[in-house]
């Protein structure tokens, strides 16, 4: 766990945890989202060695399932694949957008300057972020995740879209969410003109060191 992370905090509409790379004023904000049972601790890895100025804020999902287990909304898996709660979904979805807006209030940090990505869940709900209100980040990164195809009605402008980047990371033997998920964000988000990167990796559901490093690379570079 990274050393200069804080004591759970409460003062937004969500509760999170912040590590920062120095101790001066941030110039960018790098959100993450824990995945389904998880919570805010989990991405805390994600947080090191990142360029100088950067604030990482390490939300929590606002649905707690048992102590220390959090998500986004409910989801239950059968023969067609994962199910979503979708009304849950977009609740979280609006209060993780007003928490960011939050963010940039507090760290006076503009949304050109924020990037937000997730494991999992947490990868789905920074892409429904990054597809719905495009003007809230830079980008958006889906870590062994997928993006809603159920949100296709309340995408942003291919205008718009084309301001943000993104970077998909999945494990080629993902036993939660296959990598044909994978498959269908590269497609989609070729289709809608976003610029993004698709990294394939050896392995499960998680993230992996070659998937955290490449993130953590497209992440500095969009941080340029």
């Amino acid at each position: 766990m990274n050393s200069l992370m804080s004591e759970v905090l409460t003062d937004l509409s969500l509760a999170y945890r912040t590590t920062a790379a120095d101790s001066a004023p941030p110039t960018r904000l790098l959100v993450l989202l824990h995945g389904v049972g998880g919570n805010e601790t989990n991405l805390a890895p994600l947080g090191d060695a990142l360029p100088e100025g950067t604030r990482v804020i390490l939300a929590r999902g606002p649905l707690t399932l048992a102590a220390g287990q959090h998500a986004w909304f409910q989801v239950s898996f059968g023969p067609q694949g994962p199910r979503p709660d979708l009304v849950a979904a977009e609740q979280s979805r609006r209060r993780l957008a007003g928490f960011i807006t939050e963010l940039q209030a507090k760290y006076a940090v503009p949304a050109a300057k924020t990037v937000m990505a997730g494991f999992s869940q947490g990868g789905i709900m920074s892409a429904s972020i990054g597809l719905i209100q495009p003007e809230l980040v830079a980008g958006f990164g889906i870590l062994s995740g997928r993006i809603l195809p159920e949100i296709e009605p309340q995408l942003a402008s291919r205008t718009a879209l084309a301001s943000i980047r993104a970077f998909i990371g999945h494990g080629r033997h993902d036993t939660k969410l296959t990598v044909d998920w994978a498959h269908r964000a590269d497609a989609w988000l070729t289709e809608l003109g976003v610029p993004h990167e698709t990294r394939l990796y050896p392995g499960d559901h998680g993230i992996s060191p070659a998937m955290r490093a490449d993130f953590l690379a497209w992440f500095r570079q969009l941080a340029r």
